[in-house]
């Protein structure tokens, strides 16, 4: 696999809401599948999903204790990450709420009615 490929798989790790509220929660702090479905309100078997989903790019990681598994985010590289697309969505932020061609995965330009 190419690296620009395997840069687009780990984006779209981050390309999906739950994953976010996940990451957002374990940026304060290390917490189990219970505490972060509790905490953003999803079913267990899709919170656990998408952890799997972040654990297998690398983007988390789970640390065992007794019966618990611990959740963190792996690495300050992965918190600069998610501090700075806040930094860079912050004077786009209007743009990209009303931004449609995403939503469709295409880049063909809208064609303006005037």
């Amino acid at each position: 696999m190419e690296h620009l490929e395997i840069t687009a798989k780990f984006i779209r790790g981050f390309a999906d809401k739950t994953r976010l509220q996940i990451l957002h929660s374990l940026m304060r702090k290390e917490k189990t599948v219970s505490e972060l479905v509790e905490e953003i309100g999803v079913a267990q078997s899709r919170a656990s999903q998408h952890l799997a989903c972040l654990r297998d790019c690398g983007i988390v990681e789970g640390r065992q204790e007794g019966k618990f598994v611990y959740y963190s985010i792996k690495g300050e590289e992965i918190i600069r990450l998610l501090q700075m697309f806040e930094t860079a969505l912050k004077p786009v932020e209007s743009l990209v709420a009303c931004c449609e061609t995403v939503e469709e995965l295409t880049c063909t330009p809208a064609v303006r009615k005037e």
